[in-house]
């Protein structure tokens, strides 16, 4: 006879369990964005963040126009564990866990109250910690109304035929000694880049389809991969992987070098985190940005690092809500690991996008290819060898060939300079530079006025012509091949006209 197994009865003490929730790492900017992810799958077209400034006292509120709850929805909404992680749910549905509008709120609050206008009738619930903290062995306990001295913060919901309203009170989490209007406002501003990013794909365009205000304003999208810009090098086709949870589609960019924008395009796509923290995979579920940047622990030997030289490149990933689990999307949205199926798939991608741009990065935004497919005339040349690379003066060159051709008794002495450069190139001077500085340092007559360039390339088109019986034009053609004068194509053409 099989005795029964014996069990015993161990609920988690609500004061206890709530404190602990708090402790998940969610930051304001990305608990607000779970916030605003529960608006937009409740089918709202608007969802409006409102911070407001009063001390001890400031408070933060989400009001959507969404479908709304009643009172049996909105107990299920705010009960935590009410919801099954492993359940069916809708195609476009932003959730998972169904634990996000309560461990992003508590990460941030003491007092959550939710309040939800469906059907003509409006219903209200609240968490308050400080009430849970002062009972002894409280149980789960729900407090049906806002807090007292508080009703006036519902008032915006009344507006509405239908939707929810979010609100943050006793913000210990944010709001602590010493902290100043200015660190508030401060906190807005970080709000606002984190979200932009987070939503570019559905606030962006004249067919947007949704927006988004914070204090009044529409928060305007960040686009990762500046889609459309003129300077952008290369852009992939967008391929489809099927997976046993969906199609993943995935589309590599390389974005423009510094060289080819203006000092407010380049500030302004560098991202929340800046040009080498943001490079890497965008991760997007329903259109709704998961992972921003980084390698997802892909790499040959060891997982790669955000890097200078790869800092251009990022890969947009869009996988379905049934990928979660392959996935390992975490509650707070902010983790993903691709499942070892498609790792060999993105690495190869990778690679190929990350040589890419630290080609553009290498060649200051310069192709190395010129007109039809004829390789730039450069001045050096890597040379790899058994011990690692060496980089070398490329004789060939142009400027360097005319030299060597005309040194007569002196090239013996010319070579010896030569080598004397090649042997004490500042590779690990310029290495630290461009670390510390995060730029390569300034090359191609940059800054030069454009008579300094022009003297120059003028010796050279003489020599092509006298040396090489070039004609004006060939000569012009020459130089528009030979680095770095590629750069300068508007100068080059004048170069032997009469003036």
């Amino acid at each position: 006879m099989v005795m029964p197994q014996k069990t015993r009865n161990a609920p988690p003490r609500a004061a206890a369990m709530l404190e602990s929730l708090r402790g998940l790492g969610y930051s304001t900017a990305a608990a607000l964005a779970d916030i605003v992810d529960n608006s937009i799958s409740a089918g709202a077209t608007e969802t409006r963040i409102q911070f407001d400034w009063d001390g001890l006292n400031s408070r933060i509120s989400v009001l959507d126009d969404g479908c709304g709850m009643d009172d049996a929805e909105l107990e299920s909404a705010l009960r935590l564990g009410d919801k099954n992680p492993l359940d069916a749910r809708s195609a476009r549905d932003l959730g998972r866990f169904g634990m996000g509008l309560k461990t992003a709120s508590f990460s941030q609050c003491r007092r959550l109250t939710v309040a939800s206008f469906k059907n003509g009738s409006q219903s209200c619930l609240r968490w308050d910690l400080e009430e849970l903290a002062s009972r002894q062995d409280s149980d789960w306990l729900l407090y049906e109304g806002p807090a007292k001295g508080s009703r006036s913060y519902l008032t915006p919901l009344e507006d509405k035929r239908c939707g929810t309203l979010v609100l943050w009170e006793s913000m210990d989490r944010i709001v602590s000694a010493g902290y100043t209007a200015d660190d508030f406002n401060d906190l807005v501003d970080d709000v606002e880049s984190h979200l932009a990013m987070v939503f570019h794909r559905l606030i962006q365009g004249p067919r947007a389809k949704f927006k988004l205000l914070l204090n009044g304003k529409a928060v305007a999208p960040w686009d990762p991969f500046m889609t459309g810009h003129p300077a952008k090098p290369w852009s992939s086709p967008t391929t489809r992987h099927p997976t046993d949870y969906g199609f993943v589609a995935v589309q590599c960019h390389v974005l423009p070098h510094r060289d080819k924008l203006t000092p407010a395009e380049f500030d302004e796509n560098a991202g929340p985190a800046g040009w080498t923290a943001q490079q890497g995979f965008y991760v997007y579920r329903n259109e709704r940005l998961l992972v921003a940047g980084g390698w997802l622990g892909l790499g040959n030997a060891r997982a790669w690092n955000r890097e200078e030289a790869h800092r251009l490149a990022r890969i947009r990933i869009d996988i379905p809500n049934t990928a979660d689990v392959d996935w390992k999307i975490d509650v707070r949205k902010s983790t993903a690991r691709p499942p070892v199926s498609l790792r060999p798939r993105l690495m190869a991608l990778a690679e190929n996008t990350r040589e890419k741009a630290r080609r553009v990065f290498a060649y200051r935004g310069t192709p190395a290819p010129a007109q039809g497919n004829i390789p730039i005339e450069q001045a050096w040349r890597a040379e790899r060898v058994k011990a690692g690379i060496r980089y070398r003066i490329e004789e060939t060159h142009p400027s360097v060939a005319a030299v060597l051709v005309n040194a007569g008794a002196l090239g013996p002495l010319v070579k010896s300079m030569l080598r004397v450069i090649e042997e004490t190139v500042p590779v690990q001077r310029i290495w630290l530079d461009t670390a510390e500085n995060k730029e390569t340092p300034r090359t191609c007559f940059e800054g030069e006025p454009n008579e300094a360039i022009v003297e120059v390339a003028q010796v050279l088109f003489d020599d092509l012509m006298e040396r090489k019986g070039l004609t004006a034009e060939e000569a012009r053609k020459s130089l528009l091949r030979t680095e770095p004068f590629q750069k300068y194509p508007a100068l080059v053409a004048k170069l032997g006209l009469c003036t």
